[in-house]
């Protein structure tokens, strides 16, 4: 046996006894004995899982019986730009589709997330520093109060309805329990402060250079919560991370605003003529058939309008189908610019409103990216089937609605900008368009999985980037970029399956580490083809649906014949992680038997290996041996040669090719190459086995082995790997496809890591100590000698 040291062809590999055809030779899977690490990482998840039922059946997909329930709302809301507060009256239309008879009905109040009694202020972690921003300190000491002001809730007839307020949700008793098919509508009248000082997923910025401002409004009126058949009503205290989940409906909102405000919002306008120009609508209309974004306000009629104040107002009406909720924009700062494209035959108008202060990036950019991500993100899941996808530019970084987002990614004041800023906000552009297919149209929980959201929208993100440009710079789904995220403590870290409120490192956890997982399936684990269909099965079958992650374990494996119970429980369950090690590699080739081969490869072998440090100095030193001077005391040995073939050699020889088949004489005339890889599972996440194979002629081979290699030892096992030619290295993960996060044991021999240090010339030069900085002044206020003195 040879273990190889520092190169594999050093030595010729130890010949291995001729048993093969025997079938002798021990599989993989009982080369290691290795102590286990107790957990079956290969248990099936249907332990963990809920029981599948005629709702949510075990193939992933809606049961027979599948219901969701249905919230219609009519809205009227008017802006007070002065005050910067919203006040609104609304009629909600709740339908109950459930088999259950419900005595009350569950509202969310998320706007009260800014109340001063606020759950989330009382509950949020906080500390002082020795340095704090302003910023931080106005947050300390704000007394701003941004919840809702509910006037009064009332039913069809008028009269009031007995409410309870807790924190962000408000039990609405119904007068008499809605039965299943029946509808209830109801009234609620309120008011609230827009939040401008630290704006979080809405609220307004402040210009001071014109005294304007700009809305993004959104939370802004009282919602129905969630009831489903997997958890009743869905009444989560609202506390920040944990966002949303809401039922599917119509709605009609009329926005009333100052005169000279552009209005965006969910849906499609209902009266164009009575708000805009005829230039606006007949630029509106040539977007329509526009290759590039139409201008339907242009920057110079935007700074114009900054100078306005109307005293008038204007209200806007707009109307959407289907959708889970509705957000708005509005400020006379807007720049509004339109391009329609064709998704699966049906228009969609792709369009973006920014000030001046966002140009030249986003005049430039913004309605390319939206078009670009509703085409691909279409391609890959459903169709978009909503008529407008907007993006805004405001004091919101990062937020998503139905039909429109808010984001980042400004220029500095002269108009440049840097690479970094550029793609930040391609990248968010694209991730919040995104959203419109998860969770707006694929309805997920997101106030219970963050991950189901984020993570997958995160993973499209990634594939449309790079359809966008090649080699784009993505932050997320390339394995490599959430190594350091997996290497830190696991005391950081939380599982995937982790409730939204309770996750730690929230953007590595719900973004980046379900983006890469889902990346690593497609690539490595199932292929394209095969993750391409699943997860389009998964959107298609979810679609204006609320999903849950048993849904899209079950399914993607349901569409795909993979199980993939061990991916989801290693990736998903827990905060193992991945390095797998290549511990040893021994190399053998099979012995033919043949005296005159093997008897030469000895000769050679002994040839080949080298004097000992005391035999060469021997060679020098040692003038002559007893030996040397007396030859009689030589005899048969001294001339003898172990290794030299005999007639006896050539008979025995002979006589075993004799015991054995024409198949097994082939055998031993193959001179192929085995070498045996023990392999370590140091990080605990099983996976792929993924070897570069390096040839003496140095070419390469790529060799994977299913992570089923480690269902019976995951902690430790060997395989064997036959090769016509010599390999002269062994190579684990060789482009980084499973998110390896020690890579200075994946190779075998092993490689020096390499780096760099820096030079210089001498230490920073300190700063003068007190005493020196007050010297110069005390030598200019001493007094001049009067006897003078030698220079």
């Amino acid at each position: 046996m040879v273990i190889f040291s520092s190169l594999l062809s050093a030595l010729p590999p130890r010949r291995l006894v001729a048993l093969l055809g025997l079938g002798l030779l021990p599989s993989a899977a009982t080369w290691a004995q290795t102590t286990n690490s107790g957990t079956d990482k290969f248990a099936q998840l249907e332990t963990v899982l809920p029981t599948p039922n005629t709702y949510r059946t075990a193939s992933g997909a809606p049961g027979k019986d599948y219901w969701q329930q249905r919230a219609d709302y009519d809205i009227k809301v008017s802006l007070d730009d002065a005050k910067q507060a919203i006040t609104g009256r609304e009629t909600i239309t709740y339908t109950n589709r459930s088999p259950d008879t419900l005595p009350y009905l569950w509202v969310q109040l998320d706007q009260n997330v800014l109340a001063k009694n606020s759950i989330t202020a009382t509950t949020e972690v906080s500390q002082l520093q020795d340095k704090m921003s302003f910023a931080a300190l106005d947050a300390l000491l704000s007394d701003f109060d941004g919840g809702f002001k509910i006037e009064s809730v009332t039913g069809k007839d008028g009269k009031a309805l007995k409410t309870v307020t807790n924190y962000t949700m408000m039990r609405v008793d119904l007068p008499a329990p809605l039965r299943p098919g029946q509808s209830f509508a109801f009234n609620v009248k309120w008011h609230y402060n827009v939040n401008g000082k630290q704006p979080r997923r809405n609220g307004y910025e402040y210009f001071p250079e014109d005294k304007n401002y700009l809305y993004e409004i959104a939370q802004w009126y009282p919602r129905m919560a969630v009831y489903s058949d997997n958890q009743g009503w869905q009444h989560k205290q609202f506390l920040g991370s944990g966002e949303f989940t809401l039922p599917f409906g119509d709605y009609k909102v009329s926005i009333t605003a100052p005169a000279d405000h552009i209005v965006g919002a969910t849906g499609t306008l209902q009266n164009a003529s009575q708000v805009l120009t005829a230039t606006q609508q007949k630029r509106f209309e040539q977007a329509k058939t526009a290759k590039k974004p139409v201008l339907i306000v242009s920057q110079e009629e935007a700074v114009k309008a900054e100078g306005s104040r109307a005293t008038a107002t204007k209200t806007w009406s707009f109307a959407a189908k289907n959708v889970r909720d509705f957000a708005w924009v509005s400020s006379r700062k807007f720049i509004w610019d339109a391009m329609q494209i064709k998704q699966d035959g049906k228009p969609v108008m792709c369009m973006s409103y920014y000030p001046k202060e966002g140009n030249p990036l986003w005049g430039k950019y913004s309605t390319e990216v939206v078009a670009h991500t509703i085409k691909t993100y279409s391609k890959h899941t459903i169709p978009y089937e909503y008529p407008v996808a907007i993006s805004v530019h405001g004091p919101i970084f990062g937020m998503e609605y139905p039909m429109i987002c808010f984001n980042g990614g400004r220029p500095e004041k002269d108009g440049t900008y840097s690479a970094q800023t550029k793609y930040a906000m391609i990248g968010v552009i694209i991730h919040e368009v995104g959203h419109n297919f998860f969770p707006m149209i694929v309805n997920s929980d997101e106030r219970q999985w963050s991950w189901m959201d984020e993570g997958l929208n995160s993973f499209m993100q990634y594939l449309t980037e790079q359809e966008w440009e090649r080699n784009y710079p993505s932050r997320r789904g390339e394995p490599a970029n959430i190594v350091e995220y997996m290497r830190t403590d696991k005391s950081l870290q939380t599982p995937i399956m982790t409730n939204s409120e309770s996750v730690l490192q929230f953007g590595n956890n719900a973004y980046a580490k379900p983006a890469t997982a889902l990346n690593i399936l497609r690539e490595t684990v199932m292929g394209r083809e095969l993750f391409d269909h699943a997860f389009k099965t998964y959107a298609q079958r979810w679609a204006y649906k609320h999903p849950t992650p048993a849904d899209f374990f079950r399914t993607m494996e349901d569409a795909s014949a993979v199980d993939l119970d061990w991916f989801w429980r290693g990736w998903f369950y827990t905060t193992d992680y991945t390095d797998l090690a290549l511990e040893s590699v021994k190399a053998y080739n099979v012995n033919t038997k043949n005296p005159a081969v093997e008897n030469q490869r000895l000769q050679q072998l002994q040839a080949a290996a080298p004097a000992s440090i005391s035999a060469q100095r021997n060679a020098t030193e040692l003038k002559s041996t007893l030996v040397d001077e007396k030859p009689e005391l030589k005899d048969f040995y001294n001339q003898y040669n172990p290794l030299a073939v005999t007639p006896a050699d050539q008979q025995r020889y002979t006589s075993y090719l004799g015991s054995l088949s024409e198949e097994q004489r082939q055998r031993l005339g193959d001179n192929q190459n085995f070498y045996e890889l023990s392999l370590r599972n140091v990080g605990g996440l099983v996976m792929p086995v993924i070897v570069q194979l390096t040839y003496a002629d140095n070419s390469t081979e790529i060799q994977t082995i299913p992570a089923e290699i480690w269902r019976k030892n995951n902690a430790q096992v060997s395989k064997v790997i036959v090769t016509k030619k010599p390999v002269i290295s062994f190579v684990l993960d060789p482009f980084q496809q499973t998110a390896d996060t020690d890579l200075s044991n994946n190779a075998f021999p092993r490689q020096p890591a390499a780096s760099r240090f820096e030079l210089f010339q001498q230490q920073q030069q300190a700063q003068p100590n007190p005493m020196q900085q007050a010297a110069p002044k005390a030598n200019a206020q001493k007094p001049e000698s009067s006897t003078g003195g030698s220079k």
